[in-house]
């Protein structure tokens, strides 16, 4: 495991982020993107009888409705092992194959980084 210390502020930024939306509204992931400006966008797990969407989802569809055009790193707070397909899915979708996808568990520590490939 590696200490969130040890990345770059950009992407320390993000893990903070998403670890503050999942502490904040109590869902079991928190995510985050930066887009290819720097703006970040925070999302929550949704849950919905209609809808259900993962955190990092339901962040690049932030992104999207937003104008971004790609993502330059993807961040999940989780107690998951591993980021899903459907995640990495949705960001290779904006920002390509090599954008990093961090995973980090819920005190912050990072678990892993994935390109989105």
């Amino acid at each position: 495991m590696t200490d969130s210390t040890d990345l770059g502020a950009e992407d320390r930024k993000i893990v903070t982020l998403a670890r503050s939306v999942r502490a904040r509204n109590g869902v079991p992931e928190g995510a985050a993107v930066r887009d290819e400006t720097g703006r970040t966008y925070a999302a929550g797990t949704v849950t919905l009888d209609s809808l259900k969407l993962s955190a990092l989802q339901t962040a690049v569809a932030m992104a999207v409705a937003s104008g971004a055009t790609s993502l330059e790193a993807a961040a999940v707070v989780s107690e998951a092992p591993t980021s899903s397909d459907a995640d990495r899915a949705a960001v290779r979708d904006l920002g390509g194959p090599d954008t990093p996808v961090l995973l980090a568990g819920p005190d912050g520590t990072l678990r892993s980084t994935t390109a989105a490939g």
